[in-house]
């Protein structure tokens, strides 16, 4: 079976609770859509506003501190939060390639070696039965090793040790100062026949809520080696469906998943920073076109906040004095920018107790914006 682009975005807006808002509790919400990228302690928060109706935020702030979602190092090596039950095979699945990024010259530097990180890790995790800051595991290393090392042990080993983030409090469970916590049980992360069958199991995950998806797509979500990825899927071919994709790409998915019709109507929103489903892609033109690529993903890698009209990224967005201003690339019909107005209010209501100015430490973006588009538009869309 052949499937379209159009049809492949459909297959994302519906498992990622994009094309309606969806009645659901937050920790249900997390494990139906897998992964939420969580580099600012706002943006699960803002990917959840825009996946539930009437969401609470603070469900999502009773679900961290209880720990049915935790936020980690996990896919990518960056944070994100999961499910608390997704987690150990998440962790077990990316360890490799965390290992292999984390204990490089930037560690060694410090006086240690890799199998140093491997010794020192279960030792960590005992002295992590609590909430401690940095100063604090930096303080233990110092006792703990003659001589102290430098300052890129804890570095690579606060990466390398599956540690949970410990919420620290308002608006948004994690502050600017992390606190990390051992989780409930640890996952195996020195053995590689369990990080290859939880690998398959990341895979089939991935696949729920992101899926069809191609080899190359598997391990730009998971940043693992295509070789691994397409090693899992051959594992899993028994179970999966093969489809071909609008290129003619191998393209894999779970039986029985959402995949609804092309002309199926898609509602704008404004999404977060990082929002998964501009990254969860080899071929990101699934949601974002590749003409707005480094519109809206700048160099650094940081991921700016994107209007998203017909299921596709259309602009960006701020908060600004009395609203959120809105950046189109092109010309949008007047009734998409109703739409859009509705998301605005009703997000400026929902930010207003918490952090109005959200993501303002990123307005530095658009001091230098790269050269827009003809046609583009910049409208203030009041915030009542």
């Amino acid at each position: 079976m052949r499937v379209t682009r159009r049809q492949l975005n459909r297959a994302t807006l519906a498992r990622q609770l994009l094309l309606r808002r969806e009645t659901a509790g937050a920790a249900e919400a997390v494990r139906r859509v897998v992964a939420l990228q969580a580099q600012h302690p706002a943006s699960p928060y803002l990917a959840l506003w825009n996946r539930l109706a009437g969401f609470d935020p603070a469900e999502l702030d009773a679900a961290f501190s209880g720990r049915s979602v935790v936020k980690s190092t996990l896919m990518r090596i960056t944070l994100h939060a999961v499910h608390a039950d997704d987690y150990p095979a998440f962790r077990e699945a990316v360890q490799p390639t965390v290992r292999a990024a984390r204990l490089g010259d930037r560690f060694t530097a410090s006086g240690l070696t890799p199998r140093d990180a491997d010794a020192l890790v279960p030792e960590l995790l005992a002295f992590a039965d609590r909430p401690r800051t940095n100063a604090e595991y930096e303080q233990w290393l110092g006792q703990r090793l003659d001589p102290p090392p430098g300052p890129g042990a804890w570095w690579g080993l606060r990466h390398v040790t599956p540690l949970l983030h410990a919420p620290t409090g308002a608006p948004w469970s994690f502050g600017e100062r992390p606190s990390y916590v051992a989780p409930p049980a640890a996952p195996a992360v020195a053995d590689p026949e369990v990080s290859e069958a939880s690998l398959r199991t990341l895979v089939l995950r991935y696949l729920e809520g992101f899926g069809p998806a191609s080899v190359a797509d598997v391990a730009q979500f998971s940043l693992v080696g295509r070789g691994r990825a397409r090693e899992a899927l051959r594992s899993l071919s028994d179970g999966l469906e093969r489809l071909e994709g609008p290129d003619g790409e191998e393209l894999f998915d779970v039986p029985g998943a959402l995949r609804p019709d092309a002309e199926v109507p898609a509602p704008p929103r404004l999404m977060a920073m990082w929002d998964s489903v501009l990254l969860a892609y080899a071929d990101r033109g699934r949601v974002l076109p590749d003409g707005y690529r480094p519109l809206v993903i700048r160099r650094n890698g940081d991921v700016l906040p994107a209007l998203l009209v017909d299921g596709y990224v259309a602009g960006v967005w701020r908060p600004a004095e009395g609203g959120v201003e809105a950046t189109a690339f092109h010309r949008l019909p007047e009734g998409v920018w109703e739409g859009l107005a509705a998301e605005a209010a009703a997000l400026t209501a929902f930010l207003a107790d918490r952090e109005p100015q959200v993501y303002r430490r990123y307005d530095h973006w658009r001091s230098k914006p790269p050269e827009l588009p003809a046609g583009h538009e910049v409208r203030l869309l009041p915030g009542r």
